[in-house]
């Protein structure tokens, strides 16, 4: 140990001392390493600096090139204008595949909104001499986050929906609150803000006592007409802890609605006599189809309009697409409204902050996975009752309506089992030996690129919480959940049943037989251990309207740009 620390500064002469212990192969030490550095310059302080490693690794725990900006005094140039703080990388490697991403304060929501870059798949030797990777991120919104607790209890108000707004628009944001803690996020910016309880179930059954910012704290009463309010202040963003009180008459009432009697009845006649309409639920030709999908790098972003386009041509109804916006690149996002107008689509782009308490996951693909299914009771508005999932990678043969009229029977959500029709594959059918085996007793293994959501069920039934709960239990062991989307939902199949869906709904050659094809409703290019082919490359080879339909979305984007570029000539012209 004598040679494991480090002193800065004079100790005895110092009116700040600092002692730090630190693991020097930790991501946090790539954080607190810079301020100290800052620290060290200030007059007055020392620095003892304990390194405590790991005696033993099996694996490089640093998988990041990271620097924190962080200045000890304002900088300016010899103009006179302040220079912005930077963050410089030198020496970095060229060959890997890169990622380039902010590490923010939790409260924050912030996304790049312009890069010409794939941020997400990088390679430096591919610049050009003297080529920087240039990006402008843009912070959209400071975070409301809480705890809800009800008054008498102090437990959780499962299922209590709020809202947060001003007095001109009430609702401007919602949320569910979770069991989880009680949790519950809202987007918000600096202001003052009136918290309230939804209009329906949860006004009905509670009422908002006070919203302290403190647990057991004093302050926040609410007002008489049903509010109260939150000033966010700060960039740290604002935790409340709101606590709710059940109406006089409803101390016996649960926020979360039962079934109605007729529609269990219903549901247990089908099942034990059939009927002649099973497995159809009418909707009306006008009602909205909403899809939801994520993507990440310019390929997958380039399947995902391909996927929209044939979602289009074979849905008659309107169509509304819901866009995870954390992985998305600037220039798609800014190509979603022309690919809309000239579709005639609606959309919109959706985010949820990872939870501080949720244990998260380093790998950005495990991180795609996660948000494909660990939070579907909050992701989207309280008010949509139904949703699809569809794969970006997808091309949809069928119209939409199809799905969303299927009658799940009571299940809150509906995938489609892997397929089992291509005889090649079978020592790559993981699900059929050792744990999988066991776990589904005779169960399918479902697949996770398609599959329809009933919202209103699904929140009913508290799934989202009882998935985030079977999920931190499991990621502890980082060897768990190797397909976290599918494995998650497959793992908890006798808590949270799934609705098999008909095998023709999703088709991939991977695990699907050559005669299938024909009937498929949607081609999925699932990755093949086997062969390896790289999906751009499968896309033309076994879908043949995938090229027409490519052409068309880059027919739209070249039109986008060449009338961009024409905008900027006339600007200079008319400046001249």
């Amino acid at each position: 140990m004598l040679n494991s620390f480090i002193t800065i500064g004079d100790v005895a002469e110092a009116s700040l001392r600092f002692t730090v212990v630190l693991d020097p192969l930790s991501e946090a030490a790539q954080k607190i390493s810079s301020i100290l550095k800052v620290l060290s310059k200030i007059p007055g302080v020392s620095i003892k600096l304990l390194l405590n490693p790991v005696p033993m690794l099996e694996d490089l725990p640093i998988k990041r090139f990271y620097r924190y900006v962080f200045q000890e005094e304002v900088h300016y140039d010899s103009q006179g204008k302040r220079v912005a703080a930077q963050a410089q990388f030198k020496n970095i490697p060229t060959e890997p595949l890169l990622t380039l991403g902010l590490d923010v304060p939790r409260a924050w929501v912030v996304r790049a909104v312009d890069s010409v870059h794939d941020l997400d798949n990088l390679k430096l030797d591919a610049l050009k001499p003297g080529q920087n990777v240039d990006a402008i991120f843009q912070l959209n919104n400071i975070l409301v986050e809480g705890h809800a607790r009800e008054l008498h209890s102090s437990t959780p108000p499962r299922g209590a929906q709020f809202i947060l707004g001003t007095p001109s628009k009430p609702h401007i944001v919602d949320t569910i609150t979770m069991t989880n803690l009680g949790y519950l996020q809202l987007k918000a910016n600096p202001g003052v803000w009136q918290l309230r309880l939804r209009e329906g179930r949860s006004n009905q059954v509670y009422q908002i006592d006070s919203v302290p910012d403190k647990y057991m704290g004093k302050g926040g009463e609410s007002k008489g007409d049903g509010y109260a309010t939150v000033v966010v202040d700060s960039f740290e963003g604002v935790t409340i802890y709101p606590v709710v009180k059940k109406r006089v008459g409803m101390e016996a009432e649960d926020v979360l609605e039962p079934d109605p009697v007729g529609a269990v009845w219903d549901q247990l006649k089908s099942r034990v006599w059939g009927d002649s309409k099973k497995g159809v639920q009418t909707t009306a030709s006008n009602v909205t189809i909403n899809i939801f999908s994520v993507a990440s790098g310019h390929l997958y972003e380039r399947f995902m309009g391909i996927m929209m386009l044939s979602v289009m041509r074979n849905t008659k109804s309107p169509v509304k697409f819901w866009l995870i916006e954390n992985f998305l690149s600037p220039k798609f996002m800014s190509f979603v409204p022309h690919l809309a107008k000239e579709y005639g689509f609606e959309y919109e782009f959706i985010t949820y902050n990872w939870p501080h308490w949720l244990r998260a996951t380093t790998r950005k693909e495990r991180t795609i996975w996660a948000y494909k299914i660990l939070f579907l009771d909050v992701l989207f508005p309280v008010g949509l009752d139904k949703v699809i999932f569809v794969d970006a990678d997808q091309v949809v043969r069928t119209d939409m309506k199809e799905l969303v009229e299927l009658d799940l029977e009571g299940a809150v959500y509906g995938y489609t089992p892997m397929g089992d029709s291509r005889p090649e594959m079978e020592g790559f059918r993981f699900w059929k030996t050792g744990y999988w085996a066991n776990h589904l007793q005779g169960r399918p293994y479902h697949i996770s690129a398609l599959y329809v959501i009933d919202l209103k069920r699904f929140r009913q039934l508290l799934a989202g919480d009882r998935l985030r709960q079977q999920y931190q239990m499991l990621s502890s062991d980082p060897n768990s959940l190797a397909n976290l989307d599918q494995d998650l939902p497959n793992n908890m199949i006798h808590e949270i049943p799934i609705f098999s869906l008909p095998k023709e709904w999703l088709w991939c050659e991977t695990w699907c037989a050559d005669n299938e094809l024909r009937t498929a409703k949607t081609i999925d290019l699932c990755n093949n251990p086997l062969t390896k082919e790289p999906k751009l490359k499968r896309a033309k080879r076994i879908i043949k309207e995938w090229t027409e339909l490519d052409n068309e979305v880059q027919a739209v984007a070249d039109r986008v740009e060449a009338d961009a570029a024409k905008a900027i000539g006339q600007k200079r012209h008319d400046e001249l």
